[in-house]
């Protein structure tokens, strides 16, 4: 419920308590290494590893799907990337969590050479008897803190498959001015939270869990290992001989880590690949349509020759009045605009289209803000227009988006035709014929495609777009909504695209 005040807020928050949490098990680990056996410093040598895999065998084999739990919740700190720099994730690493984990575990390994029939319970029972109710505390606080990281790397990940077309239409809040990745989403926040009780509901037991976030955590430390091969390959070019290096000793390590946490996938390790196979339809599913309509824009959009046609065509009446089609294509006039003429033989006189993009930029400049460009020709009054908004700018914040399209309009016009007369008194009777169709009224027609499948269209590909694709459509933000279009000057106006 405190995301949405942005991560930077709720690291402020949460911050102090893990500082404590750090500092309690890392001083208790220092104080139990010290008191009961400091000889087990000599785990660092590997002999020691290689000895019980020759006593234990398979079953050594096996405890290295629990040996990896050591490590589960430190590589959610490199989903943050987005949200914190590299530098600050290299130094809380380095600095705090990784020695703050070899202590606590060294003095855990040093209490259990005293009291190896209490393995089961090791962490509170190694637990100095009087810090056991503050450390209790203090460990379920850092334990609902502990998922900050996943929701925030989540934010993160939801927002850059948005970017690439990959992930369904949902509102994005940038929370920071400063910090591109420091974003929240509603929705995604609220699927989490109903995931997390029903994961908890259903499995009941932390060891369940356990299996599933193993499984989770190692082939996500997989996978980076295998797209840094080929990083180093392609874009570092790095000696080969490293390259080598780096698969023998650390990917080798995490595949037989890998290979050891399988065992337990029918214990509740299904569970992220149940996760990761739902996202990766959704994911699939909205980009492959989401291509194929951009495509089937861009083949069908309206030509120059077409709007000289439409110009000219005697069939088509006038009045007054400005019309605004709202599209996601920035080049060229939509097929919508086609489409509607085709049906409503009647224009307006003045037409807009306006295209709205979001730039990774904090702001941008009101004067940067409107890109216009008339169509040819002039005497039908059509442009088309490419509004670019920053990350933190507010749209509509004093004046209305539509009052803010006009001005900006007009002082187009003057630009582009100059002041010098005569062309000056051409600018001066477009922005009159502008003034009188503004006041004339303004009606916002936005396009609302049904997508189809083509006739003679695969059984799959028929399922993916007629069923799948307009199901996750129909449960999503709707673009006028996106676009702030004013409800009562809205127009829909309705297409069907075979894909």
């Amino acid at each position: 419920m405190v995301q949405r005040f942005g991560t930077d807020k709720v690291g402020y928050g949460f911050a102090p308590i893990i500082s404590v949490w750090f500092s309690l098990i890392a001083g208790i680990g220092v104080y139990n290494f010290i008191k009961y056996d400091p000889s087990v410093a000599k785990a660092i040598n590997p002999k020691y590893i290689v000895d019980y895999f020759k006593r234990n065998g398979k079953d050594g084999w096996i405890s290295l799907g629990g040996v990896v739990l050591a490590i589960t919740g430190t590589e959610a700190m490199f989903a943050d990337l987005g949200h914190f720099t590299v530098k600050s994730i290299q130094i809380s690493m380095g600095c705090v969590v990784y020695p703050a984990i070899i202590t606590a575990y060294s003095g855990q390994a040093a209490w259990l050479r005293k009291h190896s029939e209490l393995v089961a319970n090791t962490f509170y029972k190694s637990l100095p008897s009087a810090l056991y109710w503050p450390v209790f505390v203090v460990a379920v606080m850092a334990a609902i803190i502990a998922s900050q990281a996943m929701i925030s790397g989540t934010f993160s990940i939801i927002k850059q498959s948005l970017s690439l077309g990959c992930f369904p239409r949902v509102q994005v809040v940038h929370t920071s001015a400063k910090y591109e990745g420091q974003v929240y989403i509603p929705e995604m926040n609220y699927l989490l939270m109903i995931g997390c009780v029903l994961v908890t509901a259903s499995f009941k037991t932390t060891a369940k869990i356990g299996n599933a976030y193993g499984i989770a955590v190692i082939f996500a430390e997989t996978l980076t290992s295998g797209f840094l091969v080929l990083i180093m390959l392609v874009i570092w070019k790095t000696n080969i001989l490293l390259v080598i290096l780096y698969v023998l000793v650390i990917s080798s390590t995490e595949y037989l880590y890998l290979s050891a946490v399988f065992y337990k996938f029918a214990k509740g390790g299904y569970l992220p690949f149940t996760f990761a196979l739902v996202l990766m339809f959704i994911m699939c599913t909205w980009n492959y349509v989401y291509r194929a309509k951009y495509k089937y824009e861009l083949d069908l959009k309206v030509s120059q020759e077409a709007i000289k046609d439409i110009a000219t065509d005697p069939n088509i009446s006038h009045m007054g009045g400005l019309a605004i089609f709202y599209s996601e294509l920035a080049h060229g006039i939509p097929p919508i605009f086609k489409h509607y003429v085709d049906n409503v033989p009647a224009l307006h006189s003045v037409i807009v289209f306006v295209s709205i993009k979001s730039l990774p930029v904090s702001r941008v400049a009101p004067e940067e803000r409107f890109l216009f460009r008339r169509v040819k020709p002039n005497e039908m009054y059509v442009f088309r227009c490419v509004v670019r908004y920053g990350y933190t700018d507010v749209r509509n914040e004093k004046e209305s988006f539509e009052k803010i399209l006009i001005e900006r309009l007009k002082d187009f016009i003057a630009f582009d035709y100059g002041t010098e007369p005569p062309q000056g008194c051409i600018a001066d009777e477009d922005v009159v014929k502008l003034d009188k169709a503004w006041r004339s009224g303004v009606v916002h027609l936005v396009g609302e495609h049904e997508i189809v499948s083509r006739d003679g269209s695969s059984l799959g590909k028929r399922f993916l777009i007629n069923y799948a694709y307009n199901f996750m459509k129909k449960n999503l933000r709707q673009s006028y909504s996106v676009f702030d279009v004013p409800h009562k000057k809205l127009l829909k106006v309705g297409m069907t695209y075979e894909l």
